[in-house]
């Protein structure tokens, strides 16, 4: 594991409000399709709109609001931006 794997994160463990950058999509080949066509790409920003820890989780990516099953949120690793980023973006 290098050091930057460990700064991923699944989206999944999020808080609301959280921004972070995806990294990587661990998942099949119909799994990272889907995600692509929604969005999740390397290097996109997603923001957290609401986690309850249960259930979906809803998020947007570019200006588009999008729920995930919890399941598929696990899949999406992210890394979180850093905080100066996260204010001009």
């Amino acid at each position: 594991m290098t050091n930057q794997d460990k700064n991923l994160q699944a989206l999944s463990n999020l808080p609301v409000k959280e921004r972070a950058l995806v990294r990587v999509l661990r998942g099949g080949k119909d799994f990272t399709n889907r995600m692509g066509t929604l969005g999740f790409t390397p290097g996109t920003v997603v923001t957290v709109i609401q986690n309850y820890g249960h259930g979906p989780v809803l998020v947007t990516v570019k200006d588009v609001r999008i729920a995930l099953g919890r399941g598929e949120a696990l899949k999406v690793l992210v890394e979180m931006m850093p905080e100066e980023q996260k204010e001009h973006d």
